[in-house]
């Protein structure tokens, strides 16, 4: 019993960091405007860049096509959203 109850607990701790928020507290850049060309495939959706916090400062990451996981699939888009006093990241998702 003390085996499993050592390996919850093990398994919420390595867990629990990726809960985490960095809160950022020097706002974004505006985004990059970005043209890209015509998708690789068809059906393919065109998903826009964003800029990353690498820990010092913002860095941007290019946009790119990819394949949706069903038919009707959203892209929602990464952003920055302003939170406790800072900037946190939300990263993009297919909804």
């Amino acid at each position: 019993m003390k085996k499993f109850a050592l390996a919850g607990i093990l398994a919420c701790a390595l867990a629990a960091p990726s809960f985490a928020q960095v809160v950022v507290r020097v706002a974004p850049p505006p985004v990059v405007v970005e043209h890209p060309g015509p998708p690789p495939h068809a059906g393919y959706i065109w998903t826009g860049g964003y800029h990353r916090w690498d820990g010092n400062r913002y860095v941007w990451v290019p946009g790119r096509y990819m394949a949706p996981p069903h038919p009707r699939a959203e892209w929602v888009p990464a952003h920055w959203a302003e939170r406790h006093g800072g900037w946190v990241f939300v990263e993009g998702h297919w909804r």
